[in-house]
């Protein structure tokens, strides 16, 4: 009798493959574990706030005046192609209180 259940591969001292069943649990949750981690610093969940609050964008946008946000929006669309170098240029001035 004892020579049946010793038959075959032999993984373990129960034999068969249940003691792969407790290192698959381990990987499946340190997956999970290291997912959690990756999704909480790239902000997918979590406190936004603080994840917001922590960019440097989102910080000088909200202590900037209404002329820097204007001047930042002028700066995208020059970057885009959305207006000429003397068309940037004009606005610019305008905004920091020069003549047109």
């Amino acid at each position: 009798m004892n020579t049946l259940i010793m038959a075959g591969p032999h993984w373990g001292a129960a034999g068969g493959v249940a003691p792969i069943f407790p290192i698959v649990w381990a990987l499946l949750w340190a997956g999970f574990i290291a997912l959690a981690v990756v999704s909480w610093r790239r902000g997918w969940w979590g406190p936004r706030r603080a994840h917001a609050a922590a960019s440097p964008t989102a910080s000088a946008a909200s202590a900037a005046s209404p002329t820097a946000s204007a001047e930042r929006i002028l700066a995208e669309r020059y970057a885009r192609g959305e207006m000429t170098d003397d068309e940037y240029f004009e606005r610019m001035s305008v905004l920091r209180g020069g003549s047109s």
